[in-house]
């Protein structure tokens, strides 16, 4: 309906796309104008199409369209727009059930998908919970443990709502067992409270097994039978009626949430044709190191083609801003796709931006210690400045010197090396940078001989002694490689086959014809997929990985501040990557004597890269950043937004203060409270890459 609308009519496509074009990343260049007005020689082709493809692939949200179309005066296309979209209010998050020790804080999130300005309102029971009108409700469990309180979220855009689904949060007693005591959901992210155990069943009985676990945020769950998941088993109860010795076999259950991963105990299953004998939920006073549980007896190993994948890990890093050299504008974009895409596969990811050659050193140590026999793939993307010398590939740093040689860079083939000596099962390198030939550098480093494994992938942006170009597309699109590569990294296709596809696909482009082509270099002999499961570790191969990954992603949690005055402000976090945190300041009680106040962030440690000018900022677009649309949708209205680059540089822990400005009524003049706040080392801090 908007095509018929806009596609020939004097208010039509060009006026949107230049009322679009006015913020910077929505800007149309002339070549992709004149490919949507060549859409009318097309059977069914439209102009209009074509441009809302092109703002669709730049994350230009329905608001903003909406914003467009009014601005332009088009009263028709707002109303077929809007009645479009009315009755659509989604719930995309549901808030999750859970379980909690007293004295811990818990976060209830619901996100729903609609027409511009949903509102939001939780609901204790059939009360509501003043002031929660975010999509995330934090609760204070300090309370003393009793029954199950209920909540539930309602969504509207005017008349219209929905609902979210009702979920209950248990408080159990610190002292009991099958509590998490001294349980800190900032340092152990998960902790399972119960786990499966063993049963013998006749055929026809009905198998009940259970995994209950605590985390923030809410822990997911997905069941395994003999390593493989189970279809639809996504509950902390498994129950299948009616068995045969079909279902027989070796369980377990994987607990996550976007942090953390554990597993569960795993446990044999045993069918016969006598009488069985039920499997019997722990009693809640036992947890899951209770002496009551029986000792987890050793699973056999199930016959497969497939190597044993208990994890795969990848290290991204983008280097833009350059002290002595051009400053690049795609990678940080780049990077946040491939983090967004790569975790959809499961892999854990760490993404760095602008790292110095002692911190890429450092990351690529922490990366190597993510790696172990049993990983099954180990993924190293990175965007910057590059070179190749004799065959050797070079990342160049942000503090490289402007004739950089070797000794300032970090040589891909010696992590590649390393790579291989953690016996990692595939190993991925995706170079998008340039390899022309360094003139300044005229040493042949001594790597060593590689081995023979029949399991590396290399991917280059380009071919040797050529160089990888950026578009001119505004602040919020990606390169040239990570253009194509996006379309088909989710595919399930052996990775050779998918970097193939993706070189055709760059080999369609005419501007970079003849001057930028990807090449795919692999000596890989068995069919290995980046789309391959994840199959269940031993609690001892993947702890202590485990932990290394959780540290470079662990955000303080959000707290309330008290100041004397009686005002309550709410200090919350988002990431933005692995050493980049958005902190925000929200005004959420002020005592009625008071006109106006806002509270803003001081003293921030001066190592951090932060720009003072784009501190304190009403709205998440003004702190810099041209993601700000992604991790905004996280963080609640009305607040004071603040960005800070650079958490590796951090030398201790973060501390800084809170200045809360307020006026009474009838009065003039400010008055002013402060606190110091400390929140430990957030995100990639913990590893201590300086």
């Amino acid at each position: 309906r908007l095509c018929e609308l806009l596609d020939n009519a004097g208010r039509g496509w060009r006026k949107l796309a230049e009322v679009a074009g006015v913020e910077k990343r929505f800007k149309c260049s002339a070549e992709e104008l004149e490919t949507c007005s060549l859409k009318v020689l097309e059977p069914r082709g439209s102009p209009t199409q074509c441009l809302l493809q092109l703002l669709a692939e730049r994350d230009c949200t329905l608001k903003y369209l909406l914003g467009c179309l009014e601005r332009m005066g088009h009263t028709q296309a707002c109303q077929v727009l809007s009645s479009a979209v009315q009755d659509m209010i989604r719930i995309t998050v549901q808030p999750e059930s859970q379980v909690v020790a007293k004295g811990t804080r818990v976060s209830l999130t619901c996100w729903a998908t609609g027409p511009p300005g949903l509102v939001y309102q939780w609901f204790c029971g059939k009360r509501e919970v003043p002031g929660a009108t975010a999509p995330e409700l934090v609760i204070d469990t300090a309370t003393p443990p009793g029954q199950p309180e209920w909540y539930i979220c309602r969504v509207n855009c005017g008349a219209t709502f929905a609902f979210s689904r009702w979920a209950h949060v248990q408080v159990e007693k610190s002292s009991s067992p099958s509590s998490a005591s001294g349980y800190c959901p900032t340092m152990a992210g998960l902790q399972i409270l119960r786990q499966p155990r063993p049963c013998c069943l006749a055929e026809g009985d009905t198998l009940a097994l259970e995994c209950t676990a605590i985390g923030n945020p809410p822990p997911q769950y997905q069941w395994f039978r003999n390593r493989l998941p189970v279809e639809g088993a996504q509950a902390p109860q498994l129950q299948v009626k009616l068995v045969t010795t079909a279902e027989r076999g070796s369980y377990s259950c994987r607990v996550f949430n976007l942090f953390h991963e554990i597993w569960s105990r795993e446990v044999d299953v045993e069918i016969g044709e006598g009488p069985g004998q039920t499997s019997m939920a722990p009693p809640p006073h036992m947890g899951c190191s209770g002496s009551a549980l029986p000792p987890c007896p050793k699973p056999p190993s199930p016959p497969s083609p497939i190597p044993a994948a208990t994890d795969k890990v990848a290290l991204l890093i983008g280097n833009m801003h350059y002290l002595h050299h051009k400053q690049l504008k795609a990678p940080m974009v780049d990077v946040h796709t491939l983090s967004a895409l790569l975790r959809q596969l499961d892999f854990k990811v760490v993404s760095l931006l602008d790292l110095r050659k002692a911190e890429m050193q450092m990351a690529v140590n922490e990366f190597l210690l993510l790696l172990d026999k049993g990983v099954y793939a180990g993924l190293l993307y990175y965007a910057g400045h590059g070179y190749e010398n004799f065959g050797n590939s070079f990342m160049v740093p942000i503090d490289a010197p402007s004739s950089y040689t070797s000794a300032h860079c970090l040589c891909v083939q010696r992590v590649l090396q390393s790579m291989q000596q953690r016996h990692t099962g595939l190993n991925i390198f995706l170079l998008d940078m340039c390899r022309k030939r360094n003139l300044n550098d005229d040493i042949i480093p001594q790597v060593g001989a590689l081995q023979v494994t029949a399991n590396i992938v290399f991917g280059y942006a380009t071919c040797a002694d050529a160089e990888a170009y950026e578009l001119s597309q505004g602040e919020f699109s990606n390169g040239i490689f990570v253009t194509f590569l996006k379309r088909w990294l989710l595919e399930d296709e052996k990775i050779t086959v998918l970097l193939d596809k993706v070189a055709e696909d760059m080999g369609t482009l005419e501007i970079t014809r003849g001057r930028q082509a990807l090449e795919l270099r692999s000596n890989l002999s068995e069919r290995r997929a980046l789309t391959d499961p994840i199959r269940p570790p031993g609690r001892d191969e993947s702890s202590a990985r485990n932990l290394q990954w959780a540290k470079a992603h662990v955000l303080p949690e959000s707290r309330h501040l008290r100041f004397d005055c009686g005002v309550t402000v709410q200090l919350g976090f988002a990431a933005e990557f692995s050493n980049i945190m958005i902190i925000y300041t929200r005004v959420v009680a002020t005592p009625e004597d008071i006109a106006k106040c806002e509270a803003k962030l001081t003293d921030i440690p001066e190592e951090l890269d932060v720009d003072l000018k784009c501190t304190n900022k009403e709205s998440p677009e003004e702190v810099g950043s041209p993601l700000a649309p992604t991790w905004s949708l996280s963080c609640p209205s009305c607040c004071l937004y603040s960005r800070l680059c650079g958490l590796q540089k951090l030398r201790q822990e973060l501390v800084f203060t809170v200045c809360l400005q307020y006026r009474y009524r009838g009065m003039d003049d400010f008055v002013e409270e402060r606190q110091t706040v400390s929140v430990g080392k957030p995100l990639i801090a913990k590893l201590n890459l300086r």
